[in-house]
């Protein structure tokens, strides 16, 4: 498969609904599989969320938070801002399975931030659908609704009606769960509507919220029959993940135990339990433990109710604490990737900056110049050189001269600044420094840098220098002066105009000088 296939197919995966997950799964490792062997990284990368999104959803939790920050910061680094929103969206999921409602809403509004106008409908349905979710999650059920109705128009007007369904049941499911039950049936209600309309069937976690409503709302029977096809179409293969058939199980029980039917109540809450157990789910056997107090109180068994309730309590302490450790866990992992990158973007920093003067250095200006002037014919460049520096650091000392390159730094870049907001002052070594100007002719150059010459010159050198003046000598270049224009001849020029500027007194700008028989290279300062 070649790249645009490969494209083509994460993006199926990326904006369909995929109700099995496991196949999914497996899939998604076939894509990765390829996009590696084609060797393209934003190819591997989106291959590789698709694979954690899958992976999560059957189980497969561990290691999942560390690469996921890894692909986000990879996205952000590279610029791929849908891709990053994708994988805070996933940051997001990793969130509310740690517990932690108030980083999932940052990710969840990170994702949103993202979208621009490359974004899907899916996307902006999809993603202001999960906000919606995980502003309900931290009971901000007033904003919810508001992202819930925006999602749910732009899924009619897209005619998107398996992407509504998934809005009308989250917010049935959020508005149950935040205790509004006459908000979830009103939902309910139009997402059963919406789906005789246009032909849907009902998929197992769209049939557990109606059950759940149901069942708060006293309508036993109807809960126990919707639970039932719920389950019948989970085990026909509808499995969004793997520990959805739990919670099914759990509201199976409840609406049993509504009905008075403890024996059935109890043989769905054993089977939740050994489910539970079998996973490794904790979270959800904390929920086991409490159904199963309630069960033993119904019956009468008021003893074994309290020791099912201190193990419900015992429980949900273990379940907060293991969040705890999620939640730390996460954010180490966000930690130590957002600080590798800040540390090496640190460090890259450190590395195009003069150490003394603060100004940036010779490597900065040769890795920006060649772009610059190739996208910009009206620039210039100059050489500034300090007069009789030697003399400064002979009659004075070392330490006098470190002070005055760095004010004389100062005075550079604040001036250049001031007349070029875009330009750039750098230290090339020494007592030689390069000026930047783009989109500024050379005559507007020349004008701008006599006016900083004099600052230099005019300047109470004073305190540092004990009455020695301090001035400076610049050779101006324009771009377009040589053809093809390029970094090294439009410095020579430079160069050779800062040496006619020292030839003819110093303390002066100088543009235009003929070029000599034999132009020394600006590299080769040796006049002071």
């Amino acid at each position: 498969m070649g790249a645009q296939a490969l494209s083509a197919a994460l993006l199926a995966m990326e904006e369909q609904l995929t109700p099995d997950a496991a196949a999914g799964h497996a899939a998604a490792v076939d894509l990765e599989r390829q996009a590696t062997a084609l060797g393209d990284e934003s190819l591997i990368m989106r291959a590789r969320l698709c694979r954690t999104s899958m992976g999560v959803r059957i189980g497969e939790i561990s290691g999942v938070a560390r690469e996921v920050y890894d692909i986000q910061q990879w996205a952000a680094d590279h610029g791929d801002r849908l891709l990053e929103a994708r994988a805070h969206g996933m940051c997001a999921l990793i969130q509310r399975l740690s517990g932690d409602a108030a980083k999932r809403l940052e990710h969840s509004v990170s994702a949103i931030e993202l979208l621009d106008e490359t974004a899907s409908v899916f996307m902006q349905i999809w993603h202001r659908t999960r906000l919606a979710d995980a502003l309900a999650d931290t009971g901000a059920m007033d904003a919810a609704r508001l992202r819930y109705r925006q999602a749910e128009e732009l899924a009619r007007k897209a005619q998107m009606w398996d992407l509504l369904n998934v809005v009308h049941n989250n917010w049935a499911h959020y508005e149950y769960e935040c205790g509004d039950v006459v908000r979830a049936r009103e939902v309910i209600s139009r997402m059963i509507k919406d789906a005789d309309a246009h032909g849907l069937e009902l998929d197992p976690p769209t049939l557990h919220t109606v059950g759940e409503v149901q069942a708060a709302n006293g309508e036993y029977a109807e809960a126990e029959q919707t639970m039932l096809t719920c389950i019948a179409r989970y085990e026909a293969g509808q499995m969004e993940a793997v520990a959805d058939l739990v919670y099914y199980r759990l509201t199976l029980a409840r609406a049993r135990r509504g009905l008075g039917d403890v024996v059935r109540a109890q043989e769905s809450l054993d089977a939740c339990r050994e489910l539970c157990t079998e996973l490794g789910l904790q979270a959800l056997l904390v929920e086991v433990h409490e159904e199963q107090a309630d069960l033993y109180a119904d019956r009468g068994d008021h003893v074994a109710a309290f020791a099912e309730l201190k193990k419900f309590i015992a429980a949900r302490e273990s379940v907060r604490s293991q969040e705890r450790e999620a939640q730390a866990q996460a954010r180490q992992a966000m930690f130590e990737t957002s600080e590798a990158r800040e540390q090496a973007e640190r460090f890259r920093e450190q590395a195009r900056r003069d150490p003394l003067t603060g100004l940036h250095n010779r490597r900065y200006a040769d890795e920006e110049l060649p772009a610059l002037i190739a996208r910009d014919p009206g620039m210039s460049l100059a050489i500034a050189d300090i007069d009789h520096f030697k003399r400064i650091n002979d009659q004075l000392s070392h330490d006098t001269g470190d002070q005055v390159l760095v004010q004389v730094a100062k005075l550079l870049e604040t001036g250049l600044t001031a007349a070029v907001p875009a330009g750039f002052a750098a230290r090339l070594g020494g007592e030689e420094f390069l000026l930047a100007l783009p989109a500024t002719p050379v005559d507007i150059a020349t004008a701008i840098l006599d006016d900083i010459r004099r600052a230099i010159g005019g300047h109470d050198w004073h305190d540092i220098t004990e009455g020695l003046p301090v001035t400076v000598s610049i050779g101006v270049a324009g771009v377009s002066e040589t053809s093809p224009p390029s970094q090294s001849a439009t410095l020579a020029t430079a160069d050779r105009n800062l040496y006619a500027a020292k030839r003819e007194g110093r303390n002066r700008v100088v543009t235009g000088t003929p070029r000599e028989p034999l132009p020394r290279a600006y590299r080769d300062r040796e006049v002071a």
